[in-house]
């Protein structure tokens, strides 16, 4: 189910069932995309897949409060400290959702071929029912979410513009899958920061 209408307004839930899904455009109005690339310590991960090791198809980075470690797809990861223009978004976020933050996974696509696969952020440290706040800057990509039992519902697709803020909410994660689909086009590259709550 293609969402090309979404661009420009406020949706409250885009999520036919099992979780909210909100979208906000526009939502930071200032282009940050080369100042991000250019100000965090970017790295490139790397997992065990079928007895291989392969590198991650994107850059990433955790910043967050001390004692805010992760640990997703095998990786553990232990916060860089914030700077500022980091915090200054994760205000503008916290203002929206009404809560606050302690920590931030940050994913650089540098083009087309860089993506991430079907997953939902259900880590135990996330808790139950996590919020998710994801910020984006830069080329619109592919984002993709499908129901993991109900194959009933069609897979929902949307192109979130640049500086728009999607926050995933409620039972999402237990129920929905969501990617970052690869292209052939040629494509800019775009950042994406989602600000997570975990327990310290």
């Amino acid at each position: 189910m293609e969402l090309p209408g979404l661009l420009d307004q406020h949706e409250d839930n885009l999520l036919p069932k099992d979780g909210i899904l909100e979208y906000i455009y526009p939502f930071i109005r200032t282009d940050y995309l080369e100042e991000l690339i250019s100000s965090v310590d970017w790295k490139q991960d790397h997992i065990q897949m079928f007895g291989k090791v392969t590198a991650l198809p994107r850059l990433t980075a955790w910043y967050g409060d001390e004692g805010a470690s992760y640990t997703y797809s095998g990786i553990e990861n232990k916060p860089l400290s914030w700077f500022p223009l980091l915090l200054k978004l994760k205000k503008s976020v916290e203002q929206q959702c009404g809560l606050e933050f302690n920590s931030a996974l940050l994913n650089y696509y540098r083009d087309g071929s860089d993506h991430m696969g079907w997953h939902s952020d259900d880590e135990r440290e996330l808790g139950t029912k996590p919020v998710i706040a994801s910020l984006s800057f830069g080329a619109q990509r592919r984002f993709q979410l499908k129901h993991k039992t109900d194959k009933g519902i069609e897979v929902i697709t949307l192109e979130p513009k640049s500086g728009s803020l999607i926050v995933m909410k409620d039972v999402m994660q237990q129920y929905w899958n969501h990617k970052i689909s690869k292209t052939s086009k040629p494509i800019g590259p775009r950042v994406n920061i989602t600000f997570r709550r975990i327990s310290l």
